[in-house]
Order: structure tokens, then C-alpha cells, then sequence
């Protein structure tokens, strides 16, 4: 068997008067994620962390900003498409492993929800991916409420 790790990272603006999608699912708040598609930060860092461990570049090389077919695209679309791409090159998924930063709202209500949400697109056991959250303490953009940033390693084997 045949193992690769991938990473990936991702940051977005928050700003009144978006939605606020995070891990597939809307959250209610008074920001929400500023991006070309509908800023999904967690789906962004994990397609990006898929690709990389595939060797297939990033998010923005198959999905451009300047296409408009993307323009408020569902990051779950992405999310499929991404899984099934290094499916097609006889990659399966082992494990997901990601960690959110961002001050407010608090997201631990909303983990299991967002793990069941994106088992189902990936067509995995949601033990397979695990989603933490942390703040900054107050501390960088993520901390005065600026941004919200997201990590994700994963594990992919034939």
C-alpha cells in the first residue's frame, strides 16, 4: 500500500452581510466569510490538503476566481469534485484531520454536524475526519474578528 500526507491552509475575510458557511453548513452570526465561491474556509483547506497529498496543485488551479462559473459556487461542489479527481487516480481517502481559527462564533455546537456533512460528500465514515476549533485569544486578525482561518493534514493511500 501506497500512503501520501497532504496539507492545506486557507483564510477569509469576515464581513457584514454574508453568509457564514463553514464545514458545508450555514452558521448564524453577524459576519460571514468574504470569497469568490460562498468562502467555505474548512472545505477550501481540505480540497487543498486532498490535491497536495494527489500531487494535483491546489483549489485555485482546477477552480479559478476569475471563472464565473464559480462565482457563489457550494464548496461542497468543490468538495466532490476534488474527491472524485484523485479517486479517478486510484487515491482513497485514510483520515482528515483539520483545526479552525476564528473568535466568534464558538463552532464546538457545530462540529458534529459539519462531520456529518462532509462524510457524506466524501463518501466517508465521519470517524474519518476529525474538525477542531480554536481562537487566537483576542491576538491577529482572527482574534479582532477580521478573518477566519482553517488548517487540514490528510491521509490518502492505494
Amino acid at each position: 500500500m501506497k500512503i501520501k500526507v497532504g496539507f492545506g491552509y486557507d483564510v477569509h475575510q469576515l464581513r457584514e452581510g454574508y453568509d457564514f458557511w463553514l464545514g458545508g453548513i450555514s452558521l448564524k452570526h453577524s459576519k460571514g466569510a468574504v470569497g469568490h465561491s460562498d468562502a467555505d474556509v474548512l472545505i477550501h483547506v481540505i480540497c487543498d490538503a486532498l490535491l497536495g497529498a494527489a500531487n494535483m496543485r491546489d483549489i485555485g488551479y482546477h477552480f479559478s476566481d476569475q471563472d464565473p462559473k464559480f462565482k457563489g459556487i457550494d464548496s461542497k461542489i468543490l468538495l466532490r469534485d476534488v474527491v472524485e479527481m484523485i479517486r479517478e487516480k486510484g487515491w482513497d481517502i485514510g483520515n482528515i484531520d483539520a483545526t479552525i481559527c476564528l473568535q466568534r462564533p464558538k463552532v464546538n455546537p457545530y462540529i458534529p454536524e459539519m462531520k456529518k456533512c462532509l462524510a457524506g460528500v466524501m463518501q466517508i465514515d465521519e470517524e474519518d475526519v476529525s474538525i477542531k476549533a480554536t481562537t487566537t485569544e483576542k491576538l491577529g486578525f482572527v482574534g479582532e474578528e477580521k478573518g477566519v482561518a482553517a488548517y487540514a493534514v490528510v491521509l490518502i493511500n492505494k
